[in-house]
């Protein structure tokens, strides 16, 4: 590593000498810089850099690329012409800085992709006065009205079904491409690299420290959310505007369809090549996902692949924030104190989680009506479902063996009192 280390720094390496001696070579000129190796820890180097007339040093490290900070860099050359942008920026404009966040432009014209027309909007019929450069008759006005008065319900029966889900960001650091002014503050995003952050989800660009104050309306752009299997469940829904995943409505309706007698359902496994084909399908195609008995005959396909979509989840449909409260009300023996704390549990689930488990549950509900035939009880059901709805948040593999009689009693009572707690 040193060698390696050594080898990058080419000329700008001065050895083992002292800081006065580096200021002293320093104080020619402002930016300039030097790279020395520390007399009191040999084998540890430092960056000393000329900028406001003194001499700054910073601890230097590399491990492949050079770095000060959490920034890493290619070359020196790189890192100080990045850390002189940023040191001028701070010295300079700090105050100008400490203020750019009190009337940020974000709060009056939302972000660019705000602006954009929803999937479900864009294919609504488009009304117009004029018919081919014809005069338009009554009969048409009246046409035009009719139509205008079923576009408006349509809308409000889509505003309906699909919720407003709040959604926070999915901010990471990102290195921009030339010029880039941040979206929430409307000011020039400085330095070389890593000069802000983007959501992976919706694309907003704005500066680290502005990303703080952004609010939680991320809107998903299908552009940046490329699949649907794996992807946080309130990003999937609002990026295909839907009330919850297709994966999810798509698969019960397949099962329901195909009946409910077939024995051993969701207990008995399909082939786990098939059940990847149906989640490549999802993957690739959306809801336009062939899932019909002409694809796949085994119904255990199916029930496969909606245990999939929910064992895929990044934060499992009962989300590790209202696991311990799940597991409490499994833990207490009084029934209906059971059903209040299930209750509150119930409360703290992100709304589109909690619609999924709503639809879910009176799902597995109709499941054990066919108990008799497919010998699927609401007890064998959360054999089957506790711990593919729900993860321990720790890491203690004890703890969360120790959880698993718990987890299956939360399903089971979640598909008792479906009627009462939903």
């Amino acid at each position: 590593t040193h060698v390696c280390f050594k080898n990058s720094l080419s000329l700008r390496f001065h050895g083992m000498i002292s800081r006065e001696e580096a200021d002293q070579l320093l104080s020619v000129a402002e930016g300039s810089y030097l790279i020395r190796e520390s007399q009191r820890q040999p084998g540890t180097y430092t960056l000393a850099l000329r900028f406001g007339s003194q001499t700054r040093n910073f601890r230097l490290y590399y491990d492949g690329k050079h770095f000060v900070g959490e920034k890493r860099f290619e070359s020196i050359h790189d890192l100080v012409t990045d850390g002189l942008i940023t040191l001028y920026i701070e010295t300079k404009a700090a105050e100008y800085i400490a203020k750019m966040t009190i009337n940020p432009i974000y709060e009056h014209i939302g972000y660019t992709t705000l602006n954009r027309e929803p999937a479900h909007k864009k294919h609504m019929p488009t009304l117009r006065d004029e018919h081919d450069g014809k005069e338009s008759t009554g009969e048409d006005e009246v046409a035009e009205k009719r139509l205008t008065s079923l576009v408006r319900r349509a809308t409000l029966k889509e505003n309906e079904h699909i919720p407003k889900y709040e959604k926070i960001h999915n901010f990471k650091v990102h290195t921009f491409r030339g010029p880039h002014w941040c979206e929430y503050c409307a000011n020039f995003m400085w330095g070389l690299i890593a000069q802000g952050v983007k959501c992976a989800d919706c694309g907003l660009n704005v500066h680290k420290q502005c990303s703080k104050m952004v609010p939680n309306d991320c809107k998903p752009d299908l552009k940046h959310v490329k699949k649907v299997y794996s992807c946080d469940l309130t990003t999937l829904v609002k990026a295909h505007f839907t009330k919850r995943p297709m994966v999810v409505d798509m698969c019960i309706r397949e099962i329901e369809s195909r009946g409910l007698n077939s024995e051993g359902l969701y207990r008995v496994s399909g082939f786990s090549d098939l059940i990847e084909d149906v989640k490549m399908a999802f993957d690739r195609d959306g809801e336009k996902a062939d899932i019909s008995v002409n694809m796949y005959e085994d119904i255990n396909i199916i029930t496969g692949a909606l245990k999939l979509y929910f064992r895929d989840l990044p934060i499992p449909l009962i989300t590790y924030d209202a696991y311990p409260k799940f597991i409490e009300s499994a833990k207490t023996a009084d029934p209906d104190e059971q059903l209040e704390i299930l209750h509150e549990a119930l409360k703290l689930l992100p709304p589109a989680h909690c619609e999924t488990l709503r639809y879910l549950m009176a799902h597995l509900k109709r499941v054990t009506l066919h108990e008799k035939e497919n010998l699927m009880s609401a007890e064998n059901l959360g054999i089957v479902f506790g711990p593919t709805l729900m993860r321990a948040p720790e890491l203690d593999a004890m703890a969360a063996l120790n959880d698993i009689r718990y987890q299956r009693l939360v399903v089971e009572m979640l598909i008792k009192n479906e009627d009462i707690l939903f």
